[in-house]
């Protein structure tokens, strides 16, 4: 029971989509909003933007997508409508998708753009429709070809967890040899200090004639 349960719980991690729908004022000097979302190594990955606005109404929206590891898929310009980006990620770890939206004709209030967004990562990412089709697939072996990419992703989420689990041990096991370490040289620092400071103040007090 414990292991279906964990099973469908990585199920929901990895092929949760993201869609939100949200709002982002124009200013002459505009801060990057950013949506975050952990994908995996060599995951299919489908960003959907829908913009309200047009062309020309005082306000450009710019789209830059990148991940933690410093690498850059797309950087879209004057985004209008809709934007659809699909890209293979080259690491594990946090994906981030920005909006920028700059003023550029004063107006009062400032306009803003409503943005749908859409962000599917892995299984979810497939046009399974698509696949149906060009493969001649029933509905039972669509399904059954879907939960073998899901069943997939789950052991490599499973194996990326291990391999994170064991990093974070070994750094344990490293941080707890030198606090030990340090603790004895600490020991042995403060008790080469006492003994030194028992010869010196002997040596002191017999120079003042105050003990034999």
């Amino acid at each position: 029971m414990l292991r279906l349960t964990t099973l469908l719980l990585l199920l929901a991690l990895v092929h949760s989509s993201t869609a939100l729908k949200f709002s982002i004022d124009a200013s002459p000097n505009p801060t990057q909003k950013c949506i975050s979302n952990h994908v995996g190594l060599d995951q299919l990955v489908v960003v959907t933007a829908v913009s309200s606005g047009h062309k020309g109404d005082g306000q450009r929206l710019d789209i830059e997508i990148r991940d933690s590891a410093g690498n850059h898929y797309a950087s879209p310009r004057d985004v209008v409508g809709e934007a659809r980006i699909a890209f293979t990620s080259h690491a594990n770890g946090p994906l981030e998708v920005c909006f920028t939206n700059t003023l550029t004709n004063p107006s009062s209030p400032p306009p803003s753009r409503s943005i749908d967004l859409d962000l599917d990562i892995g299984a979810n990412a497939l046009d399974w429709s698509a696949i149906q089709r060009s493969e001649h697939l029933s509905h039972l072996e669509l399904e059954l070809r879907r939960l073998e990419s899901q069943t997939s992703e789950v052991v490599e989420v499973m194996e990326y967890l291990r391999m994170r689990e064991q990093r974070l041990r070994d750094t344990n096991e490293s941080t707890n040899e030198r606090v030990k370490y340090f603790a004895i040289g600490m020991m042995g620092l403060l008790t080469a200090l006492g003994w030194w400071q028992v010869v010196y103040l002997r040596r002191y007090f017999k120079g003042k004639h105050l003990i034999d």
